[in-house]
C-alpha cells in the first residue's frame, strides 16, 4: 500500500478514489474502518468516515483511527481529504483533524490545496474561488451546516488550528517543485506549520504534488490527487483490469437526492422533466412511521421506467430556510436522512441494485444503510464522481457531492450502464 486516504465523507472519498485510478493507482474504497481483517490487492486505499460535521472530538477519535489502520497495514504517505470548498466552521473540522493527524504521525508541516480547477475550485492568493466567485459570495455562503463567510484560507485555518499558515503563491509554484519545496523549508523555518497554496490549473497541481513527495502528510481536495500519484508512477502496474472491476450494469435503479446545494437544484430540475419524480414531505419523515413505505410503493410502481424513478429532498435556499425555521434544521436533516436510510433497505431487498446518490450526507446514510464494506471504482461520471461496485459485486452505486456534475449527471450516470 503506497497511499492512505482519510476522507471525511462518502462522496469525497469516492472523488479523490477516481482521481486515484484515472492516474493509474489500483484504489480500493472503504466504508468506515475495518472491523476484522481483509485482504486489500492496492496501491491506494481510501477510507471513508462520516466527519465533515460532527462533533470535534467525534472527527479526531475517527480519522487517528483510520491513521493507525493505515499504518498497520504498512502504508507510506497519507492524504487528509476534505471538500474542494473547505467545508468547515471556525471550530472545525478540517483544522482539528489535521493537527490530531500530524501528532500522531510526529510531524510539524503539512499543505492545505483545497483546488480543484476542473470543477471550479481555484485558490490564488490564498483565497478560495467556485468558478468567477470568492467562496464568500458562492452559494455555499447558504451551507445549512457549514455556512462559507469568508474566502482566505489562511485566516479559516487559523481561526480551527493550533498553529500558524503561511502562503506559497502561484509565482512560486510556476517556478517549478524546486522552488516550493524552498518555500516549503522556509516556512517551516519561520515556525509556520500549515502551507496555503496557490493552484489554478492542472499543471500546478501536478508541481505541488512534485514538491510534497517527501511530506509524511498531505491535506487537500481530489485535486492534488493527480500530482501525488504521479509520484507513485514507477510503482503502478497495468490499470485496465482494476479499472472494469468498478463498472455498473443495467439493473433495477434509483435516483436520491438530498443535497440542497445550486447544482443539484439545477440536476434535479432537467431530471424532472425525464423521469418520475418524488418530492419528500419533512413533515411526514417527521410524524409518519410508515412514510417511507408509502415512498416505496410508488417507487416500485416507477422502477421500469426509462429514466430511474427520482426521490428527493433538494429545495432551493428560500425552502430551505422555511423548511428548517419550521421544524429545526438538525431534527429535519435527521428525519430525511432516516428516510432515504429506511427506503434504501426496503428496495435493496427488493432487487435494486443500483443507486445514484446526490449529497454527502445522503451518500453517507445510504452506503452505511446498505451495508456495504468496500468498492471497486468504475469509470468516471463527471470528474471527481466515478461508479464504484461494492466488493461483493452486488450493488453500483453513484455517490455525488452536492456541487459536483453538471445538469444532465442523472441521465448521464445510466449512460454507462454495461
Amino acid at each position: 500500500m503506497l497511499l492512505g486516504v482519510i476522507a471525511d465523507d462518502f462522496t469525497g472519498a469516492t472523488d479523490i478514489a477516481g482521481f486515484l485510478v484515472e492516474n493509474g493507482m489500483r484504489t480500493v474504497q472503504l466504508n468506515g474502518i475495518p472491523k476484522q481483517e481483509v485482504d486489500i490487492h492496492a496501491d491506494a486505499v481510501v477510507i471513508s468516515l462520516k466527519s465533515r460535521s460532527c462533533p470535534v472530538d467525534e472527527a479526531i477519535n475517527d480519522s487517528v483511527a483510520a491513521l493507525k489502520w493505515l499504518k498497520a497495514n504498512g502504508c507510506q504517505q497519507f492524504y487528509f481529504k476534505y471538500c474542494s470548498t473547505f467545508d468547515s466552521t471556525a471550530e472545525g473540522n478540517i483544522g482539528p483533524v489535521t493537527d490530531a493527524l500530524l501528532a500522531e504521525l510526529n510531524e510539524d508541516f503539512t499543505i492545505v490545496c483545497p483546488a480543484l480547477p476542473v470543477n471550479g475550485r481555484t485558490v490564488y492568493n490564498g483565497h478560495l474561488f467556485v468558478f468567477q466567485d470568492l467562496l464568500s459570495d458562492s452559494g455555499m455562503r447558504n451551507h445549512p451546516v457549514t455556512p462559507m463567510t469568508d474566502s482566505s484560507l489562511i485566516r479559516m485555518m487559523d481561526a480551527q488550528s493550533q498553529g500558524s499558515s503561511g502562503l506559497v503563491n502561484f509565482q512560486v509554484i510556476e517556478q517549478g517543485s524546486q522552488a516550493v519545496s524552498e518555500r516549503f523549508e522556509t516556512l517551516k523555518q519561520q515556525g509556520v506549520r500549515y502551507a496555503v497554496v496557490d493552484a489554478f490549473n492542472a499543471d500546478h497541481l501536478v508541481t505541488l504534488g512534485q514538491a510534497a513527495k517527501f511530506l509524511k502528510l498531505v491535506t487537500g481536495g481530489s485535486g492534488l490527487a493527480a500530482g501525488i500519484a504521479k509520484n507513485w508512477a514507477e510503482h503502478l502496474a497495468d490499470q485496465s483490469d482494476a479499472k472494469k472491476a468498478g463498472n455498473p450494469t443495467k439493473a433495477p435503479t434509483v435516483v436520491f437526492s438530498g443535497s440542497c446545494s445550486v447544482m443539484t437544484n439545477q440536476q434535479v430540475a432537467v431530471y424532472k422533466q425525464q423521469a418520475p419524480h418524488f418530492a419528500i414531505d419533512v413533515k411526514a419523515c417527521l410524524t409518519d412511521e410508515a412514510y417511507s413505505n408509502h415512498v416505496f410503493d410508488w417507487v416500485m410502481t416507477n422502477i421500469d421506467s426509462e429514466f430511474a424513478p427520482l426521490v428527493y429532498a433538494t429545495a432551493e435556499a428560500t425552502a430551505l430556510k422555511a423548511i428548517q425555521e419550521e421544524f429545526g434544521a438538525q431534527a429535519s436533516s435527521h428525519a430525511v436522512e432516516q428516510f432515504f436510510s429506511k427506503l434504501a433497505i426496503k428496495l435493496q431487498q427488493h432487487g435494486v441494485k443500483n443507486f445514484i446518490v446526490a449529497g454527502g450526507e445522503t451518500s453517507g446514510v445510504v452506503t452505511q444503510s446498505l451495508a456495504v464494506t468496500g468498492f471497486h471504482i468504475g469509470p468516471q461520471i463527471a470528474p471527481g464522481v466515478p461508479w464504484v461496485k461494492s466488493v461483493d459485486g452486488e450493488l453500483s452505486l453513484a455517490l455525488k457531492s452536492g456541487n459536483f456534475g453538471d445538469e444532465y449527471f442523472f441521465a448521464k450516470a445510466q449512460s454507462l450502464f454495461e
